[in-house]
């Protein structure tokens, strides 16, 4: 019995051990699969870390690529913009002065039409007298036939050639002088519209200038790298360049140097001063460009002021508004006839002293009417009208007295004469552009005209010599008096002046001086 009982003790001893070994068994298999989920767990959260950082990085990378690039192209976009509306800009304000220009030239020849017409009329009127007369010569002339084939016996010719010398003589002086009276009242006629159609076609600025007024040279002081930089990725630089200082830039084959053209003297001033310091500095790129030519801008419109200023210390004027000091000093980039402007104005100022100072006038005011006269010619571009009445108009605006704005206003005759000004003006500016030098002119040229002033003389057959002098404004000519008369000695002159004005160009005016003289020589033996 003890035993039996011994072996179910024993028996259930070992059950209760494989039953807690199983148990434990059961508990290690479970706490590792607890171990290997948390590590699996702790991986898994911290790959989703590093692939949510990873994902934050490229996508800050890209989002920063994106948006430089897209401010690229937008950069891009904007400068080329920018530059086809320069572009259409400056077409439409070519069109514009070219439209301009066509209407002036229009009213400059119907104007020509209606003078031509009236020269027409008094020509028919002329021809009608011409008729009249050769009629009632032919009628003469049958008389005097008549009367001298009973007188004489002669034959028909005979006597028609003993008539014709008979009345030959009378009838050229006559004719001469009808055509002589014809020719000083046309030129009566004629005189102030001449001047007014010259005063017009010298004082505006032209549509068309030659390639010498029109261009600026800039120097690249040897360096042929730097254009590559003056024109930029794709031409960009050139682009800014022409939309900050509306000039062309005409980069070609020629070294050492960059072509810079347009119409408008300032702005062409100011893009060569921003080109210069462009390439001096040697940063070359849109915002460097905007900058420096907004400086140039803001320079120039200073020193326009200090050139204006300083003309008119030349000139002995004073008390001048800011406004016309600063206008002053435009005319120093304008021209005519290669005289400068703002240099020509000084010096009628001084011829305005002049004669004042003879005539007993106000030589203070007679300088500043002869400083201001040609004014206009600063802004004529952008306001229209003769330049004389916009620098009147101009001046009146900035409290200039009413004496001196008609002074200047009438010098060219567009405007009444109030003032005894405007003539003193108008004198002084032809005595300073017609003088011998105030306006350039090569001496090839000077000299091929001299001698084809000459040549133009001694091309008709009674004249025996033909001098040029006064430097070409005067043509005097030496003719055979035993083939030409007093009365055909005018005649000749109107044709070679005709001949003068056909072949020749030249400013101002030439005058022909016709010398017609007998020498009687004797000896005393």
């Amino acid at each position: 019995m003890h035993i039996i009982l011994a072996s179910v003790e024993l028996w259930v001893a070992w059950t209760i051990v494989t039953i807690v070994v199983l148990i434990g068994m059961v508990w290690i298999r479970k706490d590792q699969k607890r171990q290997i989920r948390r590590a699996l767990h702790s991986t898994e959260s911290s790959l989703k870390k590093h692939s949510r950082r990873e994902a934050e990085v490229l996508t800050r990378s890209a989002r920063m690529l994106t948006r430089e690039e897209t401010k690229r192209l937008r950069d891009d976009l904007e400068n080329t913009i920018g530059a086809e509306s320069e572009e259409i800009r400056q077409r439409e304000k070519r069109l514009e002065e070219r439209e301009s220009l066509l209407d002036r030239q229009l009213q400059t020849v119907l104007e020509n039409e209606l003078r031509l017409k009236e020269e027409r009329a008094d020509f028919d009127s002329f021809k009608n007298d011409l008729k009249k007369r050769d009629s009632a010569t032919k009628k003469l002339a049958e008389k005097y036939k008549a009367e001298l084939s009973a007188v004489s016996k002669l034959s028909e010719d005979n006597a028609k050639e003993k008539f014709f010398e008979l009345i030959r003589d009378e009838y050229q002086i006559e004719a001469s002088q009808i055509g002589k009276r014809i020719v000083n009242k046309a030129k009566d006629k004629a005189e102030e519209d001449a001047r007014r159609l010259i005063g017009i076609a010298i004082q505006r600025y032209a549509g068309e200038h030659t390639y010498e007024s029109t261009t600026a040279t800039v120097s690249l002081n040897g360096d042929e790298d730097i254009k590559g930089r003056i024109i930029g990725r794709e031409g960009r630089n050139v682009r800014a360049f022409e939309a900050a200082t509306g000039v062309t830039v005409l980069i070609d084959d020629t070294p050492n140097s960059v072509v810079l053209s347009g119409f408008d003297p300032v702005k062409r001033e100011i893009a060569r001063e921003t080109m210069n310091r462009l390439v001096k500095d040697g940063r070359i790129h849109p915002t460097r460009i905007e900058e420096v030519a907004k400086k140039v801008t803001e320079e120039n419109s200073y020193n326009m002021a200090n050139l204006g200023e300083e003309a008119a210390c030349k000139a002995g004027v004073i008390s001048l508004n800011k406004e016309i000091l600063g206008m002053l000093g435009k005319l120093r980039y304008r021209s005519s006839y290669s005289q400068n402007v703002l240099a020509h104005s000084v010096e009628v100022a001084h011829l305005m002293g002049l004669l004042a100072g003879e005539m007993g006038l106000d030589i203070a005011k007679a300088k500043r009417i002869g400083l201001l006269h040609d004014i206009g010619k600063a802004m004529s571009q952008d306001v229209e009208g003769p330049h004389a009445i916009v620098g009147g108009d101009f001046i009146k605006r900035n409290g200039e007295p009413e004496d001196v704005v008609n002074g200047v206003a009438s010098h060219h005759g567009e405007v009444q004469y109030d003032y005894i000004w405007g003539i003193l003006v108008s004198a002084a500016d032809a005595i300073s552009a017609s003088r011998p030098g105030a306006r350039s002119e090569t001496m090839s040229t000077y000299l091929k005209r001299l001698s084809h002033l000459e040549k133009i003389g001694k091309s008709f057959e009674a004249v025996e010599k033909c001098y040029a002098v006064q430097a070409g404004r005067e043509v005097r000519v030496l003719v055979n008096p035993s083939k030409v008369t007093d009365e055909e000695s005018y005649d000749l002159a109107r044709k070679i002046a005709r001949k003068i004005e056909d072949e020749l160009q030249y400013p101002g005016h030439i005058r022909v001086t016709m010398v017609r003289e007998n020498r009687f020589v004797e000896y005393a033996k």
